[in-house]
């Protein structure tokens, strides 16, 4: 990799402490399709290897929050694979379209600033989760410290995030946002979930990351490294060959 390419994915929004929050996750998606163009185009036609856990991240670990049930009792599954799309309600988070169903797979709990908590642990509600997450993180109308605080797992990357939240200076809301295209489920059990979500650009670019998920406390919670990086394995897309087709928009 030359010094010019090292230096552009040194400066990928995606390596910033904390979670991207507000008009900036559009900004920092752009960006980092900006920067990956430079990169080698993942091939959309062969099957994507498993996703690694974030750099530094905290390892698995068998505990009982794996057996604990969902904090507002939504329903647990035996299924540990999701081969197709949900049918899916959306609504708007925000201008991203997030899948809602409160009774099966999440949010169990909107809060009365909008927060959406309680996600199912089985595969559609991890996924759920996860893309709740990313559209309450688009949203502009969450406070960047309460995400930190109630979306990422207890640890030195979540300790970093919050240090970032109090510390940074809110950005202006932008008049665009992205919007989910796709998704795969890399891998799933009751304890953990990789879930690699597409996201369509307000220019029609195509971008993918990871997030990954641990439950914890009945609920999934993002695991982070240890500098608060959220997203994994960030990379331009041509098209969504190999990834299942779910959109709300």
């Amino acid at each position: 990799m030359s010094e010019s390419t090292q230096s552009s994915t040194e400066r990928s929004p995606f390596t910033k402490p904390g979670f991207i929050i507000s008009a900036a996750l559009v900004i920092a998606l752009i960006a980092a399709v900006v920067v990956i163009s430079f990169l080698p185009k993942a091939d959309s036609t062969a099957q994507q290897p498993p996703a690694s856990s974030p750099a530094g991240a905290s390892p698995p670990t068998k505990s009982a929050d794996a057996t604990e049930g969902s904090v507002c009792g939504l329903p647990s599954s035996t299924e540990t694979a999701l081969g197709a799309a949900p049918k899916s309600k959306w609504e708007l988070v925000g201008k991203m379209a997030a899948p809602t169903d409160p009774k099966t797979f999440g949010p169990g709990v909107t809060d009365g600033d909008g927060f959406r908590s309680c996600f199912a642990q089985s595969p559609t509600g991890a996924l759920y989760a996860a893309a709740n997450m990313i559209a309450l993180g688009s949203s502009g109308t969450q406070d960047e410290l309460k995400l930190a605080d109630k979306l990422l797992v207890a640890g030195p990357g979540r300790d970093a995030a919050i240090k970032a939240a109090k510390t940074r200076t809110s950005t202006a809301g932008s008049g665009e946002t992205a919007q989910i295209s796709g998704f795969l489920l890399k891998s799933y059990s009751p304890a953990e979930a990789d879930v690699d979500l597409a996201i369509k650009l307000p220019n029609g670019a195509l971008a993918h990351s990871v997030l990954s998920l641990r439950w914890v406390a009945g609920d999934w919670k993002v695991k982070s490294s240890d500098d608060g990086q959220v997203f994994n394995g960030v990379a331009q897309l041509g098209d969504l060959s190999g990834f299942i087709l779910w959109s709300g928009v």
